[in-house]
């Protein structure tokens, strides 16, 4: 007996039931529709901030902050890996405007590191914040070279 097409069903219990709201008390979704009595959260378009107290002082205001938190003052680089510089052509100097103008570095934030997943075919001058070891062997084996920018948020600069 062949399998057909019309014969395929989804594994018990994989599809649920869409609910149904507002369809007569009786279906257990009448009424208010799932959205309890009156108040805030029962009007349509309604919705409280994720941590809003109604007014209440929240929990994270209330506890007390103490010590030092090394996020503050963390380096944050945009990762690009030296796969994605191939989309450059070959001789090509790669800068942090160059890859912003290609989508490769969106957003905001202390440098950019390229790091050396994938291959590089082609040979390129890349100017960033950051190399990992593997990027740069990788750079360098075809020829071409890296370069360091000072980072203005790095330790060293002030």
């Amino acid at each position: 007996m062949f399998m057909r097409l019309h014969d395929i069903k989804p594994r018990p219990g994989a599809k649920h039931r869409r609910k149904r709201l507002g369809q007569g008390e009786s279906s257990g979704h009448g009424k208010t529709s799932g959205r309890g009595g009156k108040g805030q959260t029962a009007r349509s378009g309604s919705s409280i901030r994720v941590g809003f107290e109604g007014g209440q002082m929240p929990l994270i205001r209330r506890l007390p902050k103490r010590g030092f938190n090394n996020a503050r003052h963390a380096t944050v680089y945009i990762p690009v890996n030296v796969e994605s510089l191939n989309v450059f052509e070959d001789g090509a100097r790669v800068d942090e405007a160059a890859l912003r103008s290609v989508g490769l570095a969106n957003g905001r934030a202390d440098g950019i590191k390229i790091l050396g997943k994938g291959e590089v075919t082609k040979k390129l001058t890349v100017s960033a914040h950051a190399f990992s070891a593997s990027a740069k062997a990788k750079i360098e084996a075809k020829g071409g070279t890296c370069e360091v920018i000072a980072s203005a948020s790095s330790p060293a600069a002030g």
